[in-house]
Parts: C-alpha cells; sequence; structure tokens
C-alpha cells in the first residue's frame, strides 16, 4: 500500500476520535518540592474547587484561579499549571473542556500527559497554559474562574476518587498544594506525586551529538520539483491519485517549489482549492524507500494559521511523519508516528490543535484503531523544530527543545518507514467559498540518524555540523 492510501484511511480515527482503542498521552513529569511556602513567595499560588464531587462521574472538574503573589507583573504565558491523576485503565484517553472562564477559554491550552514514575494515586496529568492573549497579571491579581473540566473520550464514568489533585471537600475556592504551578520552566508552587522530576528534558544536556551514526540530511537546495536530484536523492514527489484528503483531489508535483528563507533553502507545499474537488490541489514529498526505523527523526517546519491568499478556514493538515504500510487489518506490523497540525480545526475541533500520534495497527471496516496521541490546542503558526525519538523503550516527541509526549513501548515499530511531509484538506466543509485561496507550508531541512537517540540541542549542533561543511544532502542509512 502506498503512503497516500494508508494516510487516507488512518486519516479517519479523528473523525471519531472518541472510538480510539488505546489512546495515552505523555510526557515526563514533576517531582515532589519540600514547601509550598516559600514557593508561593516566588510569584503564584493556585487555587482550586470542584462542581463534581462525587467518587465516579461524568466529568472531573477542576476549577482553578492562578493568583501572583509577587511583587511585580507576571505574564500568563509562562505559566504552567499541572493537575494530577489516575487513569481508569492504560488505554483510557481523556478529553479537555473549558466551560467558561474570565481570561477567556480561547486564552487557555491543554495538554494531557504521562508521569514518567508513576503512583497509586497519578500516572497522568492535565497541564493548562495560557496564551499570549490571556495577558498579565498585576501583584496580588488572579485569572479569575477557570471552569474546566475533562472526561473519557468514551464517556464512560470516570473513577476521581483515586486521582491526586482531587479532593470532594473542596466546593470553594482555596489553595491547593496537589496542584503544581511553574513560571518559565521552574516549579513554584505545590507538592507533585513522589519521584517525578520537575526539569524535563534536562537542565544542561550536552549538546555534542554522539559522533558517527548513519544520517539521512537534507537541505532542501533544490530549483524546483522536476530537478533530477530530488529522485536521484531518494525523494518522490508525489503525483498519483488516492487519499488522505478531499476525494477527487489532485497531488500537484508543480506545487512544490524551492526558495530562500532566513539565508537557508526551504521546501515549500502548497495546497489550493477553489471549493471543489476538482479544483482542490493537495501536496506530499515522501522517501521512496522504506528503511528508517529507531533513532532521532526531526525536521524544521513553518506551520501557517491563515492562507497567503483568499478567504480562511478550511480543514487543512500540515504534517511531517514517518509510516510503513498495513499489510492487513489489525497487522501488528504496521507503524506510523505523526506530528499534524490544524490550524483551522477538523476531525471534531473547532480550532487550531496539534497532534503527536503514534499508531500501533488499525481496522479500516468495521473501524477499529490502536494508536496514542498527546496534544496542544493552541497556534503553532511560524517555525518549529520537531523531533521525534524511538529507541527500545519509548518515543518521544519535542516541539522546540521541549518535550511534548513520550508515548509507550506497545507502539514502537516492527518494520522500516518511509519519512514524508504532505499538506492536504480533510474536507471542504471549513469554508464553503468557491473563491480561490492557497496555504503554505515549508520545511527547512530534515534529519535522520539512525538507532541514536539525540537530545534537541544534539540534533541542532549536528545540522550545523553539516551546513558548515556545505553539505546540503548525504544518506548513508542502508536499504532495508
Amino acid at each position: 500500500m502506498k503512503s497516500g492510501s494508508a494516510r487516507s484511511t488512518t486519516s479517519r480515527v479523528r473523525v471519531a476520535a472518541a472510538a480510539a482503542v488505546a489512546l495515552a498521552m505523555g510526557t515526563a513529569g514533576l517531582t515532589a518540592l519540600t514547601g509550598t511556602a516559600s514557593a508561593a513567595a516566588d510569584g503564584v499560588a493556585v487555587q482550586y474547587r470542584t462542581s463534581a464531587t462525587g467518587a465516579t462521574a461524568d466529568q472531573a472538574e477542576p476549577w482553578l484561579k492562578v493568583r501572583n503573589t509577587g511583587d511585580s507583573a507576571l505574564q500568563l504565558s509562562t505559566v504552567k499549571v499541572r493537575y494530577y491523576f489516575k487513569a481508569d485503565s492504560a488505554g483510557a484517553a481523556y478529553r479537555f473542556a473549558c466551560s467558561w472562564a474570565v481570561k477567556g477559554c480561547s486564552n487557555i491550552t491543554a495538554t494531557f500527559g504521562t508521569l514518567a514514575t508513576p503512583t497509586a494515586t497519578a500516572d497522568r496529568y492535565l497541564d493548562i497554559g495560557f496564551t499570549a492573549g490571556a495577558g498579565s497579571l498585576a501583584p496580588g491579581a488572579d485569572t479569575g474562574d477557570m471552569q474546566l473540566r475533562f472526561h473519557r473520550s468514551d464517556w464512560q464514568q470516570l473513577n476521581q476518587s483515586d486521582d491526586y489533585s482531587f479532593s470532594p471537600s473542596r466546593t470553594s475556592y482555596a489553595d491547593w498544594s496537589k496542584i503544581t504551578a511553574q513560571v518559565s520552566g521552574s516549579t513554584v508552587w505545590g507538592t507533585a506525586p513522589e519521584g517525578n522530576d520537575p526539569t524535563d528534558p534536562p537542565t544542561d544536556p550536552p549538546t555534542d551529538p554522539p559522533t558517527g551514526g548513519q544520517s539521512l540530511f537534507d537541505d532542501f537546495d533544490y530549483t524546483g520539483s522536476g530537478d533530477p536530484r530530488i529522485s536521484a536523492n531518494g525523494w518522490n514527489v508525489r503525483s498519483n491519485s488516492g487519499g488522505p484528503g478531499v476525494p477527487g483531489a489532485t497531488w500537484s508535483p508543480e506545487n512544490v517549489t524551492f526558495a530562500s528563507s532566513g539565508g537557508n533553502s526551504v521546501m515549500n507545499l502548497r495546497t489550493s482549492t477553489a471549493g471543489t474537488a476538482e479544483s482542490t490541489k493537495q501536496t506530499e514529498v515522501l522517501t521512496k524507500a522504506m528503511k528508517f526505523r529507531n533513532g532521532t527523526y526531526a525536521a524544521r517546519v513553518r506551520f501557517s494559521d491563515a492562507p497567503v491568499s483568499g478567504p480562511d478556514g478550511d480543514h487543512l493538515v500540515q504534517t511531517f511523519f514517518t509510516i510503513n504500510d498495513l499489510k492487513a487489518p489489525m497487522a501488528d506490523d504496521y507503524a506510523e508516528y505523526d506530528f499534524e497540525y490544524l490550524p483551522n480545526g477538523g476531525w471534531g475541533e473547532p480550532s487550531n490543535i496539534l497532534y503527536t500520534t503514534s499508531w500501533e495497527t488499525y481496522n479500516p471496516d468495521p473501524w477499529q484503531a490502536v494508536n496514542q496521541h498527546t496534544e496542544s490546542r493552541q497556534s503553532h503558526a511560524g517555525w518549529h523544530d520537531l523531533v521525534l525519538t524511538i529507541d527500545n523503550s519509548s518515543i518521544k516527541y519535542y516541539v522546540d527543545g521541549r518535550l511534548f509526549g513520550t508515548h509507550d513501548t506497545a507502539y514502537l515499530p516492527e518494520r522500516p518507514m518511509s519519512i514524508n511531509f504532505n499538506q492536504w484538506l480533510i474536507d471542504l466543509a471549513g469554508q464553503t467559498s468557491t473563491t480561490p485561496r492557497a496555504y503554505d507550508e515549508q520545511v527547512d531541512y530534515v534529519l535522520h540518524v539512525k538507532d541514536q537517540v539525540l537530545t534537541p540541542a544534539q540534533v541542532t549542533a549536528k545540522v550545523s555540523a553539516f551546513r558548515t561543511a556545505g553539505t546540503t544532502f548525504e544518506d548513508t542509512v542502508p536499504a532495508g
């Protein structure tokens, strides 16, 4: 099965996300702090109450306020608040919602994760953050009500009686030390479940990448989609029909172009439409060989929230991913690892969201999926350093040097994969106008290092070394 056919099938999972068989989210957690009184003096206190006090409930309702206890203004975009809970099962998936907030629900972000060291009362967490639109807090001021909630994706009752941060007696706001808060990455409030480290990734990771290692590096220094070096270097600019995306749309090599940006050559993937299948042109570039498995994958990608021309609103997907083919329904040697940005929502989401998803397998009919994902509901417009690492113990996703998600060993690849970039439309329902419009996704470079797990800092160092040496392309990864 070609990559595009696999993507057509796998894209159906988000249409019915609540039916996913195994969904879990992950990043490393926080360690216990020794005291909340001194931490509070550093600038932040968190107050908590709940309106869902039962041991079991349709949904958990952690209502929060963040108070500035310092002596200077506090930018809320630097604050991250973490609520800890125990999943009802290893495969249970959860969804977040904001019912109402003084600062505006659109200015609140949420990400689920998995603790590095599970305890009897916590193996997951919900991180609450703020966009720049939330503004700042003057000394002594608080955010006011944030009426937050989360529920199981299958809408089964959840058990919150064993959740670390839950308290049925907290029916009015009061300081609560079992919820932690960070300011600019430093924990300043609360006590986390025992055994969880407050710094992730490490404060001072080594920057020198390991020596040796078979690598693919491409700086995308080409003249156009017809440049013969593209094929010679192992890439396919897709022109064949099929999914994912709008049925009847065209995959257009001419919409893949190359230009200079910030002193580096970049690849531009343009997707355009005038509201009909016949006018829809999507783009994809992928390696011809499926020879990539464990190791480090990295790319610098520019996501876009708005079209370069025409009206906005289309349900667009901008990606960087690895994949192999599904040989049979529920085959256990299928693998796929995605960065997927939806600037205008889709798959049931109302607005911009970034997914990282690790796939074990799926059955196309009747639909059944086995995967994990981590999500962030906020704008990711602009350039981002995306890093994926796979070894025999975990799958980790990093965005701009920070750990975004950690996924489990059950989702490790059994066979090699290809490396892909594509931009496509889920449907034509997001924007029904027949006015032409076009969207761009750009890629600065791609790097794979076979069987070596690099930190984001080591990735940057390795890319810099290639560029300093004047290397625009290298592929020493063996076939097979």
